[in-house]
């Protein structure tokens, strides 16, 4: 029977639907069930949803899931959709709507990780979920003799997945796994099919089981999808400026709501930002980072407070700009946290309504430091001696991995000792930059020895053949070709041009037509050694730094170096140790991650694309769980390491500096970690640091006109 309306027009009504404000004192609830129906009607069905997720709730679960659904079959039954000439009543197309998103909710909650964490055993999991699909089910059907279609039901379905889609812009797992479940939609039977098929992607995907099996814990490396991906275990989301911004260019209603926001909140709080937007550019930009991220902010507060602030961190990067200096760092730290608190004590009241919660409000914040620059240090101590975690960024060598931690290690140890429960922390490991970097220097230089041994006209003619052969536009070469050579060989060789791989035919045969190498079988014989070589980098350094920081017969001179220097009991030693985690990040492809797991002190955070890419990895090669177990440690190829070990800047990225060879000689740490590691005053000129610090610093000066020019055209 056809739908007496159309999907589009309740679609359409759907989206425009005002969300009320929170506030507080919140307006009264008579229970559980009430709070859940009142939240989801107010708009905040995701708010509604996780307040089942708490050891409390979990005691009442059954009754509260009773009364629940009997409400709501109440008002389905009593009050329609359509008046009496069948139009649409908007209001009680929104009401039904929200009903039903926050019931999808409930349910991918109770099939996810969190029931776990909220105490919920897998019988009643399972109970719950039955209950709750049969009632849905029920549901469909009335709408089916109301409407011809559940067309309603079909609606809220499609948004959700469509949000899911959006992620990476389709070039995801999550977008992958929206695609896969919309396939498996049976629209005779919507509900059913729609939950059956996203429990089974939720129950079954390859990092689920990772995360259950306490292999090691994950983050996204993204600002959107993170709430399906906190089903599968995911505890940290990572951001920084390009990414930011990412998240405006993927949904482009996130834009149109901080213009939204803008014009009825912040001309309220500062109209100054409005008479002068140049002046107050940073903060505008700050702001917009702050919205852009609330959602995961709010997605966060179930792990983070359950688990007494160890997992659920977003990361939040200081402006790139004032990188350099600790005290102007500090300071926008304190007016985030002071903004984004103000915020989350109120969602907290919701959330946790009715269930005792020590610490509302508290910020799920880690803050991105960057390490190209040694004040990173004392704003990694004073801000974790506030109580609140910090993301080293812009990191890639033993040297500044090994000191921001430490600093962010003393920064916990004076929380503690004041009765401040820390935050968690994270210690990144930008390997898969590094890998970029060094391949597009090695590529450089041999492309430049090259050059040398032939005329200036040949020169030119090979660089002209090579630049066709990897893909540049004429008018990009028009440009280029007018630098000295060494520009041209550099460009050439930039991973945007030669891309991540040696080996690429355009690139031997240009070697060997300058005479470098006999053939091609010679060039790929002499390269394929270095580029395996090369994606192993950043492993052989996270590899170092997990050792150096958390291995056993390291560990235990950790502890007794906080005991002595800093007063701690052993326990409080251990939280502080148990509270940083080494991030690998900016990875390249799979083997990046899955050498690098740990069942303590790691998170692997992961691009959306990649992610993507690890499951594939995992499923065509029947890659087994056994075999992951405590990867970090594995031994890899000696011969790659002496490959790697003739190139400077690796040296300097895997190798202590003296200044960590102090620190270590301080806590017991006696054994050879080289010693021409980069020392703090050289980190703001080394390669790949330079390099990410300029990108970062374009990208947010990009991110910031553009946020700022909403407030131009409202003055």
């Amino acid at each position: 029977m056809d739908s007496k309306v159309v999907k589009e027009e309740v679609v359409k009504i759907i989206k425009s639907a005002e969300i009320e404000k929170l506030v507080i004192p919140i307006p009264p609830r008579i229970d559980h069930a009430d709070h859940i129906m009142k939240t989801a009607l107010m708009g905040w069905t995701k708010l509604a949803a996780d307040h089942i997720l708490h050891p409390e709730f979990v005691k009442i679960a059954r009754e509260v899931f009773s009364a629940l659904v009997r409400r709501i079959e109440h008002v389905l039954k009593s009050e329609g959709v359509l008046d009496s000439s069948g139009k649409l009543i908007e209001s009680a197309v929104v009401k039904r709507a929200r009903i039903y998103d926050t019931i999808f909710e409930i349910i991918f909650n109770l099939g996810g990780v969190e029931s776990k964490w909220a105490g919920y055993g897998e019988e009643d999991a399972e109970n719950y979920i039955r209950y709750l699909v049969n009632a849905f089910d029920y549901w469909e059907s009335l709408e089916r003799e109301e409407l011809g279609y559940p067309v309603i039901v079909e609606s809220v379905v499609e948004l959700q997945l469509n949000e899911l889609m959006k992620v990476n812009k389709g070039k995801s797992l999550v977008a992958t796994i929206a695609q896969e479940v919309s396939k498996k939609l049976d629209k005779s039977s919507i509900v059913k099919s729609y939950v059956n098929a996203m429990l089974s992607e939720i129950k079954n995907i390859f990092y689920r089981k990772v995360y259950e099996e306490g292999m090691c814990k994950f983050g996204n490396d993204y600002a959107l999808g993170l709430r399906f991906l906190r089903h599968l275990g995911f505890v940290q989301v990572s951001t920084n400026p390009p990414l930011a911004a990412t998240a405006y260019n993927d949904d482009p209603e996130l834009l149109e709501k901080f213009r939204k926001y803008a014009s009825e909140v912040l001309i309220k709080e500062h109209p100054e930002w409005f008479e002068n937007p140049e002046k107050y550019a940073d903060d505008i930009a700050m702001e917009a980072t702050r919205f852009a991220l609330m959602d995961n902010f709010y997605v966060f507060r179930v792990p983070f407070i359950l688990s007494k602030y160890h997992d659920g961190l977003v990361s939040y990067q200081l402006n790139p700009l004032f990188a350099h200096d600790a005290k102007k760092s500090v300071e926008d730290v304190k007016v985030f946290v002071s903004r984004l608190e103000r915020d989350l004590a109120v969602y907290d009241e919701y959330l946790w309504w009715g269930f005792n919660v020590p610490e509302k409000g508290r910020a799920d914040l880690v803050v991105k430091v960057s390490a190209a620059y040694p004040a990173a240090m004392e704003i990694a101590e004073k801000i974790n001696e506030m109580g609140v975690g910090q993301n080293i960024t812009v990191s890639f060598t033993v040297s500044q991995e090994v000191l921001i931690a430490y600093a962010a290690l003393k920064g916990m140890a004076k929380a503690i000792r004041k009765g401040i429960i820390p935050s968690q922390t994270y210690d990144t490991n930008m390997g898969g930059r590094l890998e970029d970097h060094l391949r597009e220097e090695t590529a450089t230089q041999l492309l430049l020895k090259a050059l040398e041994a032939v005329d200036e006209a040949k020169r030119f003619s090979i660089l002209e053949k090579l630049a066709k052969g990897l893909g540049v536009k004429e008018d990009a070469w028009d440009k280029v070709k007018k630098q000295d050579f060494k520009s041209i060989a550099s460009f050439l060789c930039s991973r945007r041009v030669l891309g991540r791989n040696l080996l690429r035919e355009p690139f031997i045969d240009a070697l060997v037509e300058l005479g470098l190498y006999r053939s091609r079988e010679d060039g790929l014989q002499h390269l394929k050694p270095l580029e395996d070589a090369l994606k192993l980098s950043g492993t052989f350094v996270a590899q170092r730094v997990y050792e150096i920081l958390f291995a056993p017969w390291n560990r235990e001179k950790w502890i007794n170096h906080f005991i002595k220097e800093f007063g701690l009991t052993r326990e409080e030693a251990e939280i502080v140790l148990d509270r940083i985690d080494l991030l690998p990040a900016s990875k390249r492809k799979p083997i990046d991650t899955l050498y690098t797991f740990a069942s303590r002190n790691m998170t692997n955070t992961e691009f959306p694309d990649h992610q993507l890419n690890v499951v594939k990895e995992v499923a065509e090669k029947g890659v087994k769980l056994e075999d992951l177990k405590e990867s970090i440690y594995q031994s890899l190829p000696r011969k790659y390491l002496e490959i790697l070990l003739q190139l400077e800047d690796f040296v300097k990225a895997y190798e202590a500096s003296p200044e960590v060879n102090e620190l270590l000689k301080n806590v017991g740490i006696d054994r050879d970690y080289g010693n021409r590691g980069v020392s703090p005053k050289d980190w703001p000129s080394y390669g790949p640091s330079k390099k990410t610090m300029d990108e970062f610093s374009h990208e947010y000066i990009v991110f910031r006109e553009k946020v700022v020019t909403l407030f131009k055209r409202q003055r």
